[in-house]
């Protein structure tokens, strides 16, 4: 689109050869069998080796972008470079205490001793497919998490931004082991090549129509899949709200990407009292941010492709709305201006196609339940939604609809650490801040049964008998606090504690005080099973296998148990 600096040159995108895609499968994933990238160390090296590519690279990137979406530097800047710095930084400052094993939490006190934790073992081999709307930014991010997370990975950028492609290769080379990770080229016919191969997790950004293709080739493999997908999302604006806060922040949406963004808002439903006071603070806004329009600023991003040119047009010409602001488009130069037709049906060329562009409806309605209403009629299911309003109204629309994010009193969520992902058709599966690592680690639990467990252990083994189960129901049976009809109830639990099951109850309180003392004051693994035994139940030494009904001096069977 616009080229900055011709001083900087990019190669022509070039597509990566099937065969070649083909070997780089097999050597990503042998990489991860050697366990190449299991050491942290490794992992932060390369980490920290891509924050410095990115940063003394910046005017690539920015060239890239301005070629391909004559991006303005400033947005290119703070949507997409210096984000994936932060990225970096905190991923690296916080990989040792994100990676290290857990303590399992809810564990009965009676299994605390096998020692149970959760370990952040990694997929595998990780697919990442980038989008077109923030190239870098949108593949990248989910690559350090990736990478943080101990896997290998191929990433396949978009090809509707050949530029970027380009540069984004560029950087891979400079900084990342070629062995762990690679970036493929290419269209349609090099993705089938990708999805054909088994993978251990893929993520994609990108439409709903190929979301389902993704995941139909990732069930051939029983592969699991993230879905970062767009969505025809709401704004809700109350009478409540404050007009030019609103327009504002709603035009800013709109503008920021020219509107390419996928949390941004498809449409508006806006009640009718205030709709005339948001009209006239819309167009006071755009005059505030370009006052001599749009088209011949510096400041406004064009159109990724001609293709998404054409639907937004289309878009607008089948439109039966009453223009309220913009409407001005260059096919030449691919430019959509900022535009706001109000739409009386909702069955508007405006309301049921995903505008993912400049341009919006506005819905006129009666109150805010009549706004729920038709928002779940046109998508159950959103990306995002913006309310404007007040407290109350706010929560009424967060308890009335679901969507992956909400922003309340502004037009779309924007904090890099704060996870993000969308729900049913918007999407599944959360990136961002630490949940960039969670979702690329299998959270794997294991535990270690003491050789000294052996005798208490013995109740789960034949030959079965009425003592064996009184001690498992001593060790785990819990005790209820409510009803048979599901009412929580204090009185019920204590006269349950106090007189149906005193004389068990005592015993556990008991049996738990001897077994911590022994846990933390002996040396467990010096001690006989039959030493270990006699320590925890006093007496003789018993032997469990020898054990019927059970000696007499233990609690008899409980009575009649509540709920």
């Amino acid at each position: 689109m616009v080229v900055r600096d011709e001083s900087i040159h990019i190669q022509n995108l070039e597509f990566t050869p099937i065969e070649e895609i083909e070997q780089t499968t097999i050597r990503v994933r042998d990489s991860f069998l050697d366990s190449k990238t299991r050491s942290i160390d490794f992992r932060k090296k390369q980490l920290r080796k891509l924050y410095w590519v990115i940063h003394d690279n910046q005017h690539r990137i920015d060239e890239a972008l301005a070629r391909d979406l004559g991006r303005p530097s400033y947005e290119s800047y703070v949507s997409e470079t210096s984000w994936m710095l932060q990225d970096i930084l905190f991923i690296v400052n916080n990989l040792d205490k994100w990676s290290k094993d857990e303590n399992a939490p809810d564990i009965p006190w009676g299994l605390k001793s096998m020692a149970p934790k959760i370990r952040k073992d990694p997929m595998g081999s990780v697919l990442i497919i980038g989008a077109c709307n923030y190239p870098f930014q949108l593949s990248f991010s989910p690559l350090f998490g990736a990478i943080a997370g101990g896997n290998t990975v191929v990433l396949k950028p978009s090809e509707q931004t050949p530029n970027s492609a380009v540069v984004m290769k560029e950087l891979f080379e400079m900084a990342l082991d070629s062995s762990c990770f690679a970036i493929v080229q290419g269209g349609v016919t090099e993705v089938q090549t990708l999805l054909a191969s088994k993978w251990d997790k893929i993520f994609f950004t990108g439409s709903q129509a190929v979301g389902r293709i993704v995941l139909k080739a990732a069930a051939q493999h029983l592969t699991p899949v993230v879905l970062e997908l767009g969505g025809l999302n709401p704004a809700i604006v109350t009478r409540k709200a404050n007009p030019r806060i609103v327009a504002r922040r709603l035009l800013w949406a709109k503008t920021l990407n020219a509107g390419q963004t996928c949390t941004a808002h498809n449409y508006i439903l806006i009640e009718r009292s205030i709709l005339p006071a948001v009209v006239k603070e819309l167009k006071r806004a755009y005059s505030s941010f370009y006052p001599n329009g749009s088209k011949d600023s510096a400041d406004y991003t064009r159109i990724v492709s001609d293709v998404a040119f054409q639907r937004l047009k289309s878009m607008l010409d089948d439109s039966r709305g009453k223009l309220v602001l913009g409407g001005t488009v260059d096919e030449k130069d691919r430019y959509v201006e900022q535009t706001f037709i109000q739409v009386d049906s909702m069955d508007d060329s405006m309301i049921v196609n995903e505008a993912f562009g400049p341009i919006c409806a506005i819905v006129p309605v009666n109150d805010v339940d009549e706004a729920i209403k038709v928002a779940r009629k046109v998508q159950d299911t959103t990306l995002g939604a913006a309310v404007f309003g007040d407290a109350n109204e706010q929560q009424k629309v967060m308890a009335g609809l679901r969507s992956g994010s909400v922003s309340l009193n502004d037009a779309q969520p924007h904090i890099s650490t704060l996870a993000f992902g969308g729900v049913g058709e918007s999407g599944f599966g959360a990136y961002r801040g630490r949940s960039s690592f969670d979702i690329f680690v299998h959270r794997r639990p294991y535990t270690n049964t003491p050789s000294w467990m052996e005798t208490l252990l013995d109740i789960r083994y034949p030959p079965y008998s009425t003592w064996k189960l009184r001690m498992y129901n001593l060790l785990f049976e819990g005790t209820p606090d409510f009803d048979r009809a599901g009412y929580r109830s204090i009185s019920i639990w204590l006269r349950y504690i106090l007189w149906n099951r005193l004389n068990l109850s005592i015993a556990r309180i008991a049996t738990t005080a001897i077994s911590e003392y022994i846990f933390l004051h002996l040396d467990l693994e010096a001690l006989s099973l039959r030493e270990v035994n006699s320590l925890a139940f006093g007496e003789s030494l018993v032997d469990f296998s020898s054990w019927d009904d059970g000696p007499a001096y233990l609690p008899t069977p409980p009575g009649p148990r509540c709920g």
